[in-house]
Formats: structure tokens, sequence, C-alpha cells
């Protein structure tokens, strides 16, 4: 039975990812960006789902949130009455030495990580990140970019890769948009998104390759598809499940996932 955290339990992917795994017998810790969102999870937790709780793309919102979990007596209280085992941890994927500091004390809560999925894309405006087309594309612009999709991921996988190759096992799944594969039929908009979750993708691929025969996969999965945005192939459960069978057969490096 794996040890799996997903990231944006509430709802969409997150949280079909969630039961999805649930179901496949895995021990899953979900994570909602505040406590008001704890109850959109709670048949998950009810079904034997763990929560964390605070939010990974805000600092300051991430560190209030984690500064009531840890210190109010009131937020606990209402959370246990929940039956919540619920703990903040301080992380913004653009501050590298929080996320190591995350990382750290999630492990020492809820011990190894058997899965970790990386899924950079923000569902609301980050700070610092802008969108740039192909002509206005700079420097300032590309970096802060580049810091969300592969310093931060490279920053994730460095936290519980090594114990993985210790161990023999484990499972490391990172997601961006089409873009970094083909970037042609993306909004023009995208240019520096492609370009920098581009360099995920190729550092994906390649770990895939050096991981061979350490019992450890990795993989890439580029989605072409606006998650709920139409038809059943576009519906989060569906879209979870893409991912469930890819941890289960463990080949290849990438995996595409287009809306029928």
């Amino acid at each position: 039975m794996a040890r799996v955290l997903v990231t944006g339990s509430a709802d969409g992917l997150g949280r079909a990812a969630a039961q999805t795994l649930l179901e496949a017998g895995h021990r899953v810790v979900v994570h909602t960006r505040n406590g008001d969102r704890v109850t959109a999870v709670r048949e998950l937790l009810g079904r034997g789902a763990e929560a964390v709780v605070g939010d990974l793309a805000d600092p300051m919102q991430t560190r209030a949130v984690a500064d009531q979990i840890n210190g109010s007596t009131a937020l606990a209280a209402q959370l246990g009455e929940l039956g919540i085992d619920a703990a903040g941890f301080r992380a913004d994927i653009m501050d590298r030495r929080s996320l190591v500091a995350a990382f750290a004390r999630i492990e020492d809560r809820y011990g190894d990580v058997d899965v970790l999925e990386y899924s950079p894309a923000p569902h609301q405006p980050v700070p610092g990140i802008t969108m740039a087309g192909p002509l206005d594309v700079t420097v300032d612009n590309l970096q802060p970019q580049v810091g969300y999709y592969l310093y931060g991921a490279l920053t994730a996988a460095q936290q519980v890769l090594p114990d993985m190759i210790d161990r023999g096992t484990g499972t490391l799944l990172f997601t961006t948009g089409a873009s970094s594969v083909d970037p042609r039929p993306a909004p023009p908009e995208f240019a520096n998104v492609a370009i920098a979750s581009a360099a995920l993708r190729s550092w994906v691929l390649t770990l895939h390759q050096a991981l061979a025969g350490k019992g450890v996969y990795a993989a890439h999965v580029p989605l072409a598809v606006w998650i709920g945005s139409g038809g059943p192939g576009t519906q989060a459960d569906t879209v979870a499940q893409h991912y469930c069978n890819i941890r289960t057969r463990r080949d290849g490096a990438e995996h595409p996932y287009v809306a029928a």
C-alpha cells in the first residue's frame, strides 16, 4: 500500500485522484488550501484519508494558515470535531527553502512518500508570474515560469527521490500542459509557459532513463484538455484514472492525455 500526497484535493482532478487512489487501497494524504475547504474532503476523510492544510501558491496565506493550525486551539477544535488529523505546512513552490522544510515536516508526520505527483499549473493568479507571447518573452517574465515549473519540480523531487532509490521503489509523475510537447496549438500568450514546461518535460524524460533498473519510475503527463470544459473526457475523475493507470503499468516515459 503506497502513501500518496495529493495536492489541491478539494475538487477537480485532485479530488478525483484522491478518491481513485483510496479505492485502489492506498494511504492518501489530501491537501486543501485552507481550513474552510476541509469540509469539501470530508467524505474522503471518512474513508480513511488524512489531511494537511496550506496554500502552496501564496506564501503569505500559507504562513497565516499554518500559524493558525499550529497555534489556534479554536481552529484545531473545529477540525477535530470533523474527525480530521490536520496540519499546516508552509510551502511555496517559488521559495525552495520553504518547500524543502515542508517536505521534511510532511515526512516527519506521515512517513516516506511513495508517490509524488507534481502539477504546477496555477488555478488562480500567482504574484510575480505573468504570461507572455513569443515577441514579448523576456528574461524577467521567463525566469518566474522556470522557477515555478522546473525549479519547483527539481526541489520537490530531491526531497523524496534519494529515499525512493534507497528503498528501490517509488513513482514520480510530473504534469504540464500539452504546449510542453508542441506549443503551436496553444494560445500565443502561453509562449513563456511553454518554454518553462518544455524544460521540465526534458528533465523528466532523461530522469526516466536514469532511473531504469533502480525500481523508481518517473513519467511526464502532458494534458491536452481543460479540466471540466466539456464532455466526459474532460472530467476530473476520468483524467484521474489516467494517472492511476500510469502508476499501475509503470511503462514509458510520457503519457499524453487527450480528451476523446
